[in-house]
């Protein structure tokens, strides 16, 4: 968010908190990009905030954050002092999550898939209207093929990202794997290590499709570890994956944060993917 965004977006996670009975005394940025993660002090409570354009998205995360901890998923809980809602607040949605103190340095990959195992296991024992992982990259697709929407995209670059996600897209959607619920996006930056162990976080991307297009998000070394999974169909998903990861750097509108680096080592990714899915 802009500066000025930013401070709005503070003020609304920390007004919120307070008017909920929680003490909020200072509001450190932990995580700044088309939402805001903020760690409210000393309640120590995790506020993510995001423009109310966004309600549905936040309400849909709250739900799915529900539904798993009812069934013992290894994912991060919403905090347990207020009701378990997003709640509006001026121009943003705001949702309150239980803080976890990072621990510990990276997560051994066979504790990667190990986590990856049980929250999959667990995904399957809920019921929950979700988009279809083609249904991402058919929106992908629109943001690449419009040149309003993603002005500076070169016309090679552009056709290179529109046959990815259009051509691995029906590939993979065509492949046997059955589907079930994903969490969509477990990358590393959305895995905490804390002292309960290894525990997912934003579950707004919670999708449809093969455990495979999940493992894709992860180093390579976890879905060796993990049982019965097919690596041919790893590599594609993984070109899909950064095919939409650079779908959305080149759109007009994008705030991520050095997004000019992301947006080479994303083309950059895609290439390197595809070349794996031919060697293969």
């Amino acid at each position: 968010m802009e500066p000025s965004e930013l401070r709005r977006a503070v003020e609304a996670g920390r007004a919120t908190a307070s008017e909920l009975g929680l003490q909020v005394d200072d509001a450190i940025v932990i995580h700044n990009s088309d939402r805001v993660a903020l760690r409210l002090v000393p309640c120590d409570v995790l506020a993510r905030v995001a423009p109310l354009g966004h309600l549905a998205d936040s309400e849909f995360e709250v739900e799915v954050a529900r539904r798993l901890s009812a069934v013992d998923a290894p994912v991060a809980e919403l905090e347990p002092r207020v009701e378990s809602r997003v709640h509006p607040r001026d121009a943003f949605a705001v949702s309150l999550w239980t803080y976890y103190e990072p621990v510990g340095s990276e997560i051994a990959p066979a504790d990667y898939a190990d986590v990856f195992l049980r929250h999959h296991a667990a995904l399957r024992r809920i019921d929950l209207d979700a988009p279809h992982f083609t249904d991402r990259a058919a929106v992908a697709l629109r943001e690449v093929n419009d040149r309003e929407r993603s002005p500076e995209l070169s016309d090679s670059d552009r056709e290179l990202l529109s046959d990815t996600l259009g051509g691995l897209s029906a590939v993979i959607s065509s492949a046997k794997a059955g589907d079930q619920l994903l969490h969509g996006e477990p990358h590393p930056g959305n895995l905490l290590n804390t002292r309960r162990g290894p525990l997912f976080v934003d579950l707004a991307t919670c999708c449809r499709g093969p455990i495979e297009f999940d493992l894709a998000h992860a180093p390579e070394e976890v879905g060796k570890r993990y049982a019965g999974a097919d690596h041919d169909l790893i590599h594609r998903c993984r070109a899909l994956n950064w095919a939409m990861f650079s779908a959305w750097r080149w759109r007009r509108d994008d705030q991520m944060p050095d997004r000019d680096h992301w947006r080479a080592e994303g083309l950059n990714q895609v290439r390197t993917a595809l070349d794996r899915c031919a060697l293969d």
